[in-house]
């Protein structure tokens, strides 16, 4: 395979999401890196996986930063805030994939990532991972055939990350693995009714439980987590569609406007019609 030219970016994002509720490609791509390249600060709605094929970088999540090199893989959480930057004497080559679904979170709490170990490094299987990259990138597309293609190829790559991780036995319902359930279930459910009681029920454990484990180890409760999710998807809608303002709260999971009204300016210190209004027009100049 020939070297790609520097500052390649091949980035494929579904734009069209079928009903894949378990597990779900959200884009696939590669990318070499001009020196210096960055990204962020920024967050996520979902998993996002990076394979370095070459050079080096930084990658910084969580309050800490690190130094990765080619055969090093990254992980970035969703709604996690996140940024990483090319070397400016060997930047990197690397390649990606983002996911979500409701069996997402329980998948990658099988492998050796965790919300405190977000990079692995050095992996001897690395040309196994970029093979389902790679696959993944070639089954790309925006029928349902193709999601379920795409889908198949990262259970396989998935798979390879449960198989090779050091610790292939945790013991459930762990803090670490509710706070991921429920954070994957609300992803996956938030334009729905939805209720701690249905979080927590999912979870397996009581709303008492969830909400210390929440306190403890997202600073927030569940039930604020979920309401600056649907805001946040309620800002992308207010300001990429024409959607009425009562659509877009049904569209993010409230069903009394007035509520959602009041949650939207509690978060954002605006109304959602002057949120709206603040944004930029729809024709400019690139």
């Amino acid at each position: 395979m020939s070297e790609l030219p520097m500052g390649f970016k091949q980035s494929n994002k579904v734009s069209e999401k079928q009903n894949m509720i378990s597990l779900s490609v959200y884009n696939v791509g590669r990318q070499k890196c001009t020196p210096g390249y960055k990204w962020g600060p920024g967050v996520r709605d979902h998993f996002l996986i990076h394979y370095i094929s070459s050079g080096s970088g930084t990658y910084t999540a969580a309050g800490h930063t690190f130094r990765l090199h080619s055969g090093d893989m990254f992980l970035a959480m969703p709604e996690t805030e996140i940024f990483y930057q090319a070397d400016e004497r060997d930047p990197w080559t690397y390649e990606w994939v983002g996911f979500a679904g409701a069996d997402a979170a329980a998948l990658v709490s099988r492998t050796d990532f965790s919300s405190s170990q977000l990079v692995l490094r050095q992996l001897p299987y690395g040309a196994e991972v970029r093979k389902h990259l790679r696959r993944i990138d070639e089954a790309f597309g925006n029928t349902f055939c193709d999601a379920v293609r795409m889908t198949g190829e990262l259970y396989l790559l998935l798979g390879i990350l449960i198989s090779n991780a050091a610790r292939q036995i945790r013991l459930p319902g762990t803090a670490e693995d509710n706070i991921s359930r429920a954070i994957e279930y609300i992803a996956s459910r938030y334009s729905y009714s939805l209720t701690i009681g249905d979080i927590a029920s999912y979870v397996g454990v009581s709303r008492s439980t969830l909400f210390r484990e929440f306190r403890e180890g997202m600073n927030i409760s569940p039930k604020e987590y979920l309401d600056r999710y649907r805001i946040r998807r309620a800002c992308l809608l207010l300001k990429d569609t024409n959607l009425t303002i009562a659509s877009v709260a049904a569209s993010v999971g409230y069903d009394n406007g007035l509520y959602f009204s009041k949650a939207f300016r509690r978060m954002t210190g605006m109304t959602p019609s002057d949120f709206r209004n603040q944004r930029a027009p729809a024709h400019g100049s690139g």
